[in-house]
């Protein structure tokens, strides 16, 4: 299988409508690979929290139409980021858009776990509540956005609900990439999954993002990894590994916790 993780740099001097048709020729440009990775918030920036009233689209808003039309173009299964969503009978959501080689709409995810400790998209956006899994033909996606990867039990749960590989679309800052690393390949290896991790590049609002997405095997051994700056990170792994690892090695089997009801005394 041949993956895309497309790490875009999201800078003020940009307009967001000129970053659209960028960033969809770039999606264009990937026609070959399987499955193609965009980051979080790449139309205004995760950490531009004045923008996200301002920049909000509904769910079938311009960013959808551009991303599901480079999706058919180039033939390609794509995770398109995330957008600010307006919910015209709610707040808004971090919502992230996948769609199909043919440019339907395969899934959406609402960011369940916000960041910003009340302050910014903790208090602008609201919380989704359901976890989100695609089938493709050589394996299952389990769908995840930036701050959700500090959150081991929302990857148990897409492991329990098929996941065989993890996608986390995120804006990380740069100040604590060392995290970044540590729980990406945390993630791979506790759940013996593949991870795809696409992060943003360039300074939202002042915050220098980290950039150096990142692919990692079962064993937690990274495939590749980009730099700090807009990169296009294509990597081949082979999605049959997982059933071979967890078969080799079975820890998920010897789970005790969350399995079942506690038994009262």
């Amino acid at each position: 299988m041949r993956a895309s993780v497309i790490q875009i740099a999201v800078n003020e001097d940009e307009s967001v409508e000129a970053r659209r048709r960028r960033v969809a020729a770039t999606v264009r440009e990937q026609a070959g690979a399987d499955l193609v990775v965009l980051p979080e918030l790449w139309t205004t920036g995760a950490f531009a929290y004045e923008e996200f009233g301002r920049e909000a689209e509904p769910l079938e808003g311009p960013t959808y139409e551009a991303m599901a039309k480079a999706a058919s173009d180039a033939g390609v299964w794509l995770h398109a980021g995330s957008i600010p969503e307006r919910d015209p009978d709610g707040p808004l959501y971090n919502t992230s858009l996948f769609f199909s080689p043919s440019g339907d709409l395969a899934a959406a995810y609402r960011k369940i776990h916000r960041f910003g400790f009340d302050k910014g998209e903790a208090v602008l956006m609201g919380a989704g509540s359901e976890l989100v899994t695609v089938r493709l033909p050589a394996t299952t996606l389990g769908l995840s956005t930036c701050y959700d990867l500090r959150f081991p039990e929302l990857y148990r749960g897409l492991v329990d609900a098929g996941a065989e590989t993890l996608v986390v679309a995120a804006g990380w800052p740069e100040r604590r990439r060392s995290h970044w690393t540590l729980l990406a390949q945390a993630r791979a290896v506790e759940n013996q999954s593949f991870l795809l991790a696409c992060a943003t590049a360039g300074t939202h609002a002042g915050v220098p993002q980290a950039g150096h997405s990142i692919v990692v095997d079962p064993w937690g051994e990274v495939l590749a990894q980009a730099g700090a700056d807009e990169e296009v990170l294509t990597v081949e792994f082979d999605p049959g590994k997982v059933a071979a690892t967890r078969e080799q090695f079975p820890a998920l089997k010897d789970r005790m916790l969350g399995l079942q009801p506690p038994r009262r005394p």
